[in-house]
């Protein structure tokens, strides 16, 4: 999740447990910097740019390595404050809290956290909130501000930041039912349109967990299907991406690709750009609009060359227009996106001869 989220989420945990003990302006200070340490690798200098990626939300994010920071950063606060000495145990479980939920939200955004490293090295990535959602950070965020403004410790306060974390815990909850009975829609709809598909991903749109796009791979192409809790399956429209799956064949020893395999449960597509071959990770964005694209290798006269991993931009799409689709969608009124309205048909890509 976005930094500001994962500092009030800690700084809401930290007033709340500890408010009454140290002050509430300290408790909001040190929730808030305990939950961002996990996001402190990205200081780590990674060896390629694809590496940065992948491995970012890497061991500082696992469950396990929380476990064995809790005592240390536990008892360096008990040692730096003397109205929590009489208090250890609850000191420690906040930041074990804070810790633990910064790890836990990042698993349920699409790009996921490897919260169980290092038994389990693969990243989680549920996918059922955006990295942004003003839902699930604006009520922490009031419960925060107003506990720094009063300054003063209280049964009503109290409530307020009680409340606040149980209401975005129950929106998450809310997110992972309303993704589960997306998918389920999603692959029957893929199904009554005779459409092929080996795996279904489901993730859900910018801002909101009321629209989602359902992702059904497929060989050398997959189907996105939009849908929204509001809407008729009857109305449902597929949009068809091709890509030219044969230069797979010029990348697939690749350490660089096969890294962005993993991260990607394999949703990784393959272009030939301005004579470079561009993977990209299709899970993240909205296409065609992809938020983590490389380009790995030369091509030319179907020879390969690799290179050093290069992000390429996303393309900047017209954001009104974008958001007036998004709004429209997520009340479940049937319309196409602009974006997307040249694939409503099934596009066939010149294949090249790979390499």
């Amino acid at each position: 999740m976005d930094s500001l989220t994962q500092f009030t989420l800690g700084a809401a945990i930290s007033a709340a447990c500890l408010g009454s003990k140290m002050g509430l302006r300290k408790a909001v200070l040190v929730g808030g910097l305990v939950a961002t340490l996990p996001d402190l690798d990205v200081l780590i200098p990674f060896e390629t740019r694809i590496d940065q990626f992948v491995y970012h939300r890497g061991w500082s994010h696992s469950f396990f390595i929380h476990v064995i920071a809790t005592p240390v950063i536990g008892e360096a606060l008990v040692r730096c404050f003397k109205s929590l000495r009489d208090h250890r145990t609850l000191v420690w479980a906040t930041v074990f809290l804070c810790l633990t939920t910064h790890a836990l939200l990042d698993s349920m955004n699409a790009y996921g956290a490897r919260i169980l490293w290092p038994f389990h090295p693969d990243p989680v990535g549920m996918g059922s909130v955006f990295i942004i959602d003003p839902v699930f950070t604006v009520p922490l965020l009031v419960a925060v501000v107003w506990a720094v403004a009063s300054a003063r410790w209280s049964s009503g306060l109290r409530r307020l930041l009680v409340g606040s974390l149980f209401f975005s815990a129950g929106y998450l909850v809310w997110g992972a039912v309303v993704q589960n009975h997306i998918h389920d829609r999603g692959k029957a709809i893929f199904a009554a349109k005779g459409l092929d598909v080996k795996n279904v991903k489901t993730v859900v749109t910018p801002f909101n967990t009321l629209l989602w796009r359902v992702i059904g791979q497929a060989d050398g192409h997959y189907h996105n299907l939009y849908l929204s809790l509001f809407d008729r399956d009857e109305d449902a429209v597929v949009y068809t991406h091709a890509y030219d799956a044969s230069l797979v064949s010029c990348v697939a020893d690749d350490p660089e690709y096969q890294k962005m395999l993993w991260f990607s449960d394999g949703f990784v597509r393959t272009d030939l750009v301005d004579g470079r071959i561009v993977a990209s990770d299709y899970r993240l964005g909205l296409s065609p609009t992809y938020l983590f694209r490389f380009a790995i290798a030369d091509y030319a006269n179907g020879t390969s060359t690799k290179i050093p991993p290069e992000p390429i931009l996303p393309a900047i799409a017209d954001a009104g227009t974008e958001f007036g689709w998004l709004g429209t969608r997520m009340s479940g009124q049937p319309l196409v996106r602009a974006s997307e309205q040249e694939y409503l048909d099934e596009r066939v890509v010149t294949s090249l001869e790979g390499c």
